[in-house]
């Protein structure tokens, strides 16, 4: 994904925020910096302005919060612009904000008081974990541990283990199989990066195609972002063709979307081949109460 960082530095509005009648009577200049990183791909590859997040209407956004309903907290005003603008521009996926009050009731020389904020936005997130070497319940419980306590990651839903039949017709033991749901503010290759790394902790080691698996974590989708890159591919293109996927995913997200269609969808749409995967009689320790 392409990324920019735009920048406006101090942006002068007056309003009426503060803790004293006479702030609030008075009012006074607000300096407002913003930093937002912004996905970028949809408008570089056209140079089309309409994808692109304006810098104008970022600062009527701005202005219009600064100049309005007076807050005695600058804390709460750097909330709410942060929180607007995040709704506003879908693309921006981080976003600092700092309100600067140069005219703080502040009876000491002072420079600058200010108070910044950071927001990130959390996308609906679904991954996918299987493994068939060793202690299976064991390697998966800690996989989801990793997963729980990656930063930009939150952990809302574990499924059931599952028993599965090996994919792609390499003798080798069943599978044991669940998928995880949550939030993440991570970008997908960042995603990516967490499950190899996860994989490799466990003993993935590359080797034969569909042959045994110390484990196997998959990032199924990100939101509705749509990723084709060489090393990955959003929403997972296997998703709507692997019970194993499927059956444990709609245990817990039944009403995801993904590509226009929900997972209980796709699930009817493998009736038979949903029938070969089992449910196991054991469950995880660390379920996601635990993590969240």
């Amino acid at each position: 994904m392409t990324h920019s960082t735009i920048r406006i530095d101090r942006l002068s509005v007056f309003g009426h925020h503060g803790v004293l009648p006479e702030e609030t009577r008075l009012g006074q200049n607000f300096l407002i910096d913003l930093v937002a990183t912004v996905e970028t791909w949809a408008a570089t590859q056209n140079d089309d302005y309409r994808a692109a997040v304006c810098y104008a209407a970022l600062c009527d956004h701005v202005v219009a919060l600064v100049a309005g309903e007076p807050v005695q907290l600058i804390e709460t005003l750097a909330d709410r612009i942060a929180e607007a603008l995040l709704a506003a521009f879908p693309t921006i996926t981080r976003l600092t904000i700092r309100v600067n009050k140069p005219a703080a009731p502040i009876p000491h020389p002072f420079g600058m008081v200010s108070v910044e904020t950071t927001r990130e936005r959390f996308l609906p997130v679904g991954f996918s974990l299987g493994c068939n070497m060793g202690d299976r319940e064991s390697a998966l419980s800690m996989a989801v541990t990793w997963l729980g306590v990656t930063p930009g990651v939150q952990i809302e839903a574990v499924s059931g283990l599952y028993r599965t039949a090996p994919f792609g017709g390499v003798e080798q033991p069943d599978f044991y199989n669940l998928c995880v749901t949550g939030r993440s503010a991570l970008e997908p290759l960042a995603l990516l990066r967490v499950c190899k790394e996860i994989e490799s902790r466990l003993g993935r080691v590359p080797g034969q195609r569909w042959g045994q698996r110390a484990m196997d974590v998959d990032l199924l989708y990100l939101g509705d972002r749509v990723v084709e890159a060489p090393v990955l591919t959003l929403p997972h293109r296997g998703i709507a063709e692997r019970a194993f996927v499927l059956v444990p995913l709609a245990e817990i997200a039944p009403e995801q979307k993904i590509s226009g269609l929900s997972v209980s969808d796709m699930l009817i749409r493998l009736p038979r081949e949903a029938d070969d995967v089992v449910p196991c009689a054991e469950r995880l320790s660390c379920i996601a109460e635990d993590l969240k």
